[in-house]
């Protein structure tokens, strides 16, 4: 018995055993193929094989639009709701964050106590330096050419309303830069994207009053200013806005600072919008950037 378990090989010798595999014609006898493998060869071809074809598969899932046809993977629209739903979440903690200041501040005062400062908190990276809120001389030659149109008239109408066009108005550059995107109503881009430097103050294209000064979802920080001769003038994706609701600018005026806020924006610069009588206009055509 002995003798008989000592000459029995083991399971590494019978894997390396070669076997030879040949193919021949039936009717000629003639040998089509021949091969010559083991068991471990066998096994390490089949293994290998096996890698591939995973890797294959897990690269088609991973790099093409086959995965979202795999139950419970979340399609473009999804993703894209989670991102919004991410974002409105952290806007939604901001609000929560004032409403706490807030309440906190009145507690303060109900106390005689002075009540904390949260204006500055917003950005310490933004510069003030070159702001300037005196009369502009853009203001200036504005009303020069004015008083110079009105000095010898004698109609009592007001000479605001005798502008039947907004090509005789004297529109200045809120920032000067580069237009990276010009106004397209087909592509829904009713604007004009200038990029400028860092810290760059956007002035008022027009003397008017600021009707709307908030920060929405898609476009961040948004300041409005309504002119007259129904035209108004929208500025988006501002750092941090220098005026509120109500404010009368002139000409030239600071009333923010160039930044990019908001989702829809791919860097720092400006969207500027001009509506006349509730039509878009290629701000292009109008002002020199």
């Amino acid at each position: 018995m002995a003798n008989k378990t000592e000459g029995k090989p083991s399971f590494f010798d019978k894997i390396k055993y070669k076997y030879r595999l040949s193919i021949y014609r039936d009717e000629t006898y003639e040998e089509v193929l021949n091969l010559k493998l083991s068991r471990l060869n066998f096994f390490a071809v089949i293994g290998t094989l096996t890698l591939i074809f995973l890797a294959i598969v897990v690269s088609i899932i991973a790099y093409t639009p086959v995965r979202e046809f795999i139950p419970g993977y979340p399609d473009e629209n999804t993703l894209r709701t989670i991102h919004l739903n991410a974002i409105r979440t952290d806007s939604l903690i901001m609000e929560i964050e004032r409403r706490d200041r807030y309440f906190d501040n009145m507690k303060l005062i109900i106390a005689g106590k002075e009540p904390n400062n949260y204006e500055n908190s917003q950005d310490s990276n933004i510069s003030y330096e070159n702001i300037n809120f005196n009369r502009s001389t853009e203001d200036s030659l504005i009303r020069q050419i004015f008083e110079e149109d009105s000095e010898f008239s004698l109609s009592v109408v007001n000479a605001r309303t005798k502008i039947g066009s907004i090509s005789q108005l004297h529109f200045f550059p809120p920032v000067k830069g580069l237009v990276t995107n010009s106004f397209n109503t087909s592509e829904n881009h009713y604007g004009t994207d200038i990029v400028s430097g860092a810290n760059e103050v956007v002035k008022s294209t027009l003397e008017g009053t600021v009707t709307m000064a908030t920060w929405t979802l898609e476009t961040g920080h948004v300041i409005q200013v309504q002119h007259g001769n129904n035209i108004i003038s929208i500025y988006k994706h501002n750092a941090e806005l220098l005026k509120r609701v109500g404010d009368y600018v002139k000409a030239g005026e600071p009333i923010a600072i160039i930044g990019n806020s908001g989702e829809l924006t791919t860097g720092p610069h400006l969207h500027l919008e001009l509506w006349y009588n509730g039509v878009p206009l290629n701000p292009e055509d109008y002002i020199s950037f």
